[in-house]
């Protein structure tokens, strides 16, 4: 195969979402009307890539989507925004599906099934002749993820969205260069934030905790700082982590400077709050450069 040149491929979750827009979220053996519903894909990796694309880079996503309904849409959109999907793999197992019930101040519940999907084997793609100049990974793909590092002629820089301590973020969170994590994910690995910084910092080079509206605290060896988030208002946070990951992948495969990437990937993530659904809140180019324009202005 010959080299495909790649700003950044991600490698993971591929899901389709239902997105409801409810009141409240209802309680036990409680009936409630949704006020809107959304269909669209999702998953971390692919929202990642198609946030890359969306902000003018050249994506691939590698993952699996299922012979479905729901895998069909998928890749479909997937294609629309131009992301390079020939590293999907499809199958007789079932498309991820996730429902959402988002309430109006943005907090929402997931429901996720994937029936018997699994991860894909670590042969399952062969990664020989990819030329790309940033990898992200989401952990939900841990043998095939491994496999590509294995596989990689040069080192390139290595991203790990860890939204969650599981098998698959354990796996990759010593490998990676870039450990880019969750709130939910530093408490699940220590008992504070600040903790859990000091501690991830001795696996990875450079460890970011996202904070949420509080923004984000980072270290690169032995220099330690922390983000303010950009002012909006929250609508839906549904896929502002998997903005966030794409635009920072984004970013360092666009050269930017260590400050102008955090600030690059935060307005990706705060974007994506105040619309309704996480595909359909991933930025445009021009979005992306009027909100981080407007933050900066203020900022200064």
């Amino acid at each position: 195969m010959t080299a495909i040149p790649l700003d950044v491929l991600c490698i993971g979750h591929a899901s389709y979402d239902l997105v409801f827009s409810v009141q409240h979220h209802p309680g036990a053996d409680e009936k409630i009307v949704a006020d809107d519903l959304l269909g669209c894909g999702g998953g971390p990796a692919a929202n990642a890539a198609v946030t890359v694309a969306k902000l003018g880079g050249k994506a691939g996503f590698c993952g699996y989507l299922g012979n479905d309904v729901y895998g069909d849409s998928h890749l479909r959109e997937l294609q629309d925004h131009g992301v390079d999907s020939r590293w999907v793999v499809r199958g007789a197992s079932p498309t991820p599906l996730s429902t959402v019930l988002v309430k109006p101040n943005g907090q929402r519940a997931l429901i996720n099934y994937k029936g018997q999907t699994s991860a894909l084997t670590a042969t399952a793609i062969d990664f020989d002749g990819l030329a790309a100049k940033v990898l992200l990974f989401d952990g939900h793909e841990p043998h095939i993820s491994v496999r590509c590092l294995e596989q990689l002629s040069k080192p390139i820089p290595t991203v790990l969205d860890a939204g969650s301590l599981h098998d698959g973020t354990r796996a990759l969170m010593t490998k990676v260069d870039y450990l880019v994590c969750s709130e939910k994910f530093a408490l699940q690995y220590a008992s504070d934030e600040n903790l859990a910084l000091s501690k991830l910092a001795q696996l990875a080079p450079v460890v970011v905790i996202t904070l949420g509206e509080r923004g984000l605290i980072w270290q690169r060896g032995q220099e330690q700082g922390n983000l303010n988030a950009p002012p909006i208002v929250a609508i839906d946070t549904t896929g502002a982590g998997d903005a966030f990951h794409g635009a920072f992948a984004a970013g360092l495969a666009k050269g930017l400077n260590w400050m102008e990437l955090l600030r690059y990937a935060s307005v990706a993530g705060a974007f994506c709050c105040s619309r309704m659904g996480a595909r359909p809140g991933l930025p445009s180019l021009s979005e992306h450069q009027n909100l981080l324009a407007s933050w900066l202005t203020n900022h200064d």
